[in-house]
């Protein structure tokens, strides 16, 4: 398992964020927002100046953290949502954000694109999980064809929250262009045990790994936290990727903030995850 980080959970200013993961040996940088720029919406100059800092770095990019999908599944529907400095875009925007995802993917020499299940109105019905699966169908093919792969994130923003929500479609679509990001923490918040319900389910579709920790109060209320401190027995979750063979990122997703500082809950979880992973 390799060691990875979503840079601008560290800055928004990526040369900084380079230089702190330096710090904490992680050669995997997963590229969502730039300069307060999401990837997909940075100039030409600016994915020039994060290439020639990549290759300066010997980085490797481990996913391009695109939102492909976080939109509206309803095209007579307008929700807002967390897009990470990425512009609103609806449904018929979605075949020009995949095709510029798959540039991307040949800029910056990776072949995972991560994407959603549209925002999540109300609970998941058979209906409106039949008509996710018929969304996929035609995207998946292309990322196939384009030799790269989508990677559905569980997000309980998201009608896909959970490990099984997300890997019943992903068994459905049944397309070698379209597998899982597994994320423990966002099951966690869909209600989920992620290990061993969540991670047993998805773990047959499984290409790049989100993690984050958290933790629940009496009034249902998530708080996140240190990898480690939280609720989420990732001890377990590092030791059943190892045995079942995954060679692929860990990608920290902290949000956790002590004091107000993405920078400094990515520190100290940084430093978690190595101390965890090197145990190993």
């Amino acid at each position: 398992m390799k060691l990875s980080v979503i840079t601008d959970e560290i800055s928004q200013d990526f040369e900084h964020a380079l230089d702190v993961m330096a710090e904490y040996d992680v050669r995997g940088a997963e590229l969502r927002c730039l300069w307060d720029s999401n990837l997909v919406d940075l100039d030409d100059d600016g994915i020039q100046r994060a290439k020639k800092l990549i290759v300066d770095r010997g980085v490797s990019v481990s996913c391009i953290a695109s939102p492909f999908f976080k939109c509206d599944l309803f095209d007579s529907q307008t929700v807002t949502g967390m897009t990470h400095g990425a512009r609103e875009r609806s449904m018929e925007d979605q075949r020009a954000l995949l095709e510029k995802c798959i540039r991307l993917c040949d800029i910056f020499d990776t072949r995972y694109i991560r994407a959603f299940a549209f925002w999540k109105r109300g609970e998941l019905t058979d209906d409106i999980e039949r008509r996710i699966i018929e969304a996929f169908q035609e995207p998946a093919a292309r990322a196939a064809e384009a030799g790269v792969i989508l990677g559905l994130e569980n997000e309980h923003a998201c009608y896909l929250g959970t490990g099984v929500e997300t890997a019943r479609v992903v068994a459905a679509v049944n397309s070698p262009g379209l597998k899982v990001v597994w994320d423990p923490g966002n099951a966690f918040c869909a209600g989920e045990d992620p290990f061993p319900v969540g991670y047993e389910a998805m773990k047959p579709y499984l290409i790049h790994v989100h993690v984050k920790d958290a933790v629940r109060d009496e009034n249902g209320k998530v708080s996140f936290v240190r990898i480690g401190d939280g609720e989420i027995d990732y001890a377990g979750q590092f030791r059943a990727l190892k045995a079942d063979g995954y060679d692929g990122y860990i990608s920290l997703e902290t949000h956790f903030k002590p004091g107000g500082s993405s920078e400094d809950g990515s520190r100290v979880c940084l430093a978690a995850l190595n101390e965890m992973l090197g145990a190993l």
